[in-house]
């Protein structure tokens, strides 16, 4: 057994053996001593986790007292048995701790809406529970969580539903509670590069697939801005989904969604994307700059379809000469950085040792410097 689970009972703390005992008993007192135990020996212990997992039945038992102290006792310790733990993940769901829950989401004690969205979000990262999840009705909570409840519940609100998006169907059951504007309010609000922005932008990209989220995406106040701005200044993979969202629109419906997307200054950022993206990002972004251009069809001979050419297009039609002079910028910045790469790929090829054109000795490993 490990040292933290060993039975240091004489400080007050309890063995991994005595803490199941306990949450065995008849008195409520004693039951949330064990599972606040359960908590603290299985806040970073795998092992503990393992050992503990007889407990479940009991402290889900325990959700559905009528006391408060009760119940986030064991809620904590059920949301650290489930992390990193798939089968004690199954197993607390299929114990019946997703109606407790449920109700708790839409308590009005926002450390207890917030242990519960932290417990959804941590469960529904099982491919098995999903189903479960979906069918006990969480969505439209969790879309209110998302739009109501503490920084922290709209985040782990977020996560669980992209968790949630990723299981068949439940596209639609998300797109049915509306959850774009308050989503739209998280990407305003959270930093750019972050994980949540990540998890925003990859959901927001799958419900545009759909008409009615394209719909709620332009005509919520700042929508197409907020993704622009997150293709601007995001991590590698949410540039991505940024890109692909926007592509999604311009492809569905290229003459209804153009001016919207080209209104909010997306022309620097593509630009620096087709350099600088993933290979994903780069691709998406010349496409999205052609279908951006005045005629997204090929040119004849005589003028090249050439990236310069495309852009030089699209800056011609910009309105507002701050925009229009940062596209042409990023333009000139842009085949800077192209030239340089060339310049450099010709360099090492032009450095590559072989025995025709060099000396033996050239190529020689060397002792490097002390």
């Amino acid at each position: 057994m490990e040292a933290s689970a060993a039975g240091s009972h004489h400080s007050g703390q309890l063995s991994v053996n005595q803490v199941l005992e306990l949450i065995k008993s008849d008195d409520s007192e004693s039951m949330i001593k064990a599972a606040q135990e359960i908590r603290r020996l299985t806040k970073t212990s795998h092992r503990c986790r393992r050992q503990l997992s007889s407990s479940i039945p009991q402290l889900v038992s325990m959700l559905r007292f009528d006391s408060l102290h009760s119940s986030q006792s064991a809620l904590l310790a059920l949301l650290n048995l489930a992390v990193k733990d798939e089968k004690n993940k199954i197993s607390i769901v299929a114990c019946g701790a997703l109606d407790p829950i449920t109700d708790f989401l839409q308590s009005g004690d926002s450390t207890l809406q917030e242990h519960a969205t932290a417990s959804l979000l941590t469960l529904s990262a099982s491919s098995i529970n999903k189903p479960t999840i979906t069918s006990s009705g969480v969505i439209p909570l969790l879309v209110d969580v998302l739009e109501t409840g503490t920084p922290q519940a709209k985040i782990d609100s977020l996560m669980a539903l992209y968790n949630l998006s990723t299981h068949s169907n439940n596209i639609n059951m998300i797109l049915e509670a509306d959850p774009v504007p308050p989503m739209i309010d998280l990407l305003k609000t959270c930093k750019k590069s972050s994980k949540t922005a990540e998890k925003c932008m990859a959901l927001l990209e799958s419900l545009v697939d759909f008409e009615q989220g394209r719909t709620a995406l332009v005509n919520e106040e700042g929508g197409i801005l907020a993704v622009v701005e997150v293709l601007e200044s995001g991590s590698p993979q949410t540039r991505e989904h940024a890109v692909g969202a926007l592509l999604t629109l311009c492809e569905v419906d290229r003459a209804k969604y153009r001016n919207p997307i080209l209104k909010e200054g997306v022309i620097p950022g593509l630009l620096e994307l087709t350099v600088q993206g993933t290979p994903k990002s780069q691709s998406k972004a010349q496409i999205l700059l052609r279908l951006l251009r005045d005629s997204p069809y090929p040119r004849s001979e005589m003028q090249p379809d050439t990236l310069e050419n495309i852009v030089c297009n699209i800056i011609s039609q910009i309105d507002g000469e701050e925009q229009s002079g940062k596209a042409k910028k990023m333009l000139a910045e842009m085949v800077q950085v192209s030239m340089e790469q060339s310049l450099s790929h010709l360099q090492q090829r032009a450095l590559v040792c072989t025995p025709s054109d060099l000396p033996i000795s050239s190529c020689a490993p060397q002792v490097p410097s002390k």
